[in-house]
């Protein structure tokens, strides 16, 4: 996908959406799991169809809030169902992945970016509790 086409992936149903149509992120890391998730689609990793049926199923789960202020955490689950199903992680290290990024956001003073490397439980050689070790998609 080149620069200039737009992905299917901003046609999601209940996108949050500018007045021009634009999509909207609460939150930096809902944009970057919106960019995550439109490469791998990109990248063949899943189609429309997949992504469009596993995110319906996580936001029509019971307990979702009424405001619809909980989407992008539907579509960072969904996200985590399909990479889980590929193999390309297992649940567990998504988890611990997640965890380590709460302990980092937490470490790190106000105002300052929050890097891996903040985790005071991560590898003291990495920075990080965890070590690349697939190729990129």
């Amino acid at each position: 996908m080149s620069r200039h086409e737009i992905s299917p992936l901003t046609l999601s149903s209940g996108l949050p959406r500018s007045p021009e149509g634009e999509p909207v992120f609460p939150e930096p890391w809902a944009a970057e799991a919106f960019a995550i998730t439109v490469h791998l689609n990109a990248k063949g990793l899943f189609s429309w169809s997949e992504w469009a049926e596993t995110l319906s199923a996580q936001l029509h789960k019971p307990g979702r809030a009424e405001d619809g202020s909980d989407y992008f955490d539907c579509w960072v689950a969904a996200l985590s169902d399909l990479i889980v199903n590929r193999g390309i992680a297992d649940a567990e290290t998504i988890l611990a992945l997640q965890q380590s990024w709460q302990r980092a956001a937490e470490a790190t003073p106000h105002g300052r970016p929050i890097e891996l490397g903040n985790d005071p439980h991560g590898d003291p050689q990495s920075g990080s509790a965890f070590h690349r070790s697939a190729e990129p998609l």
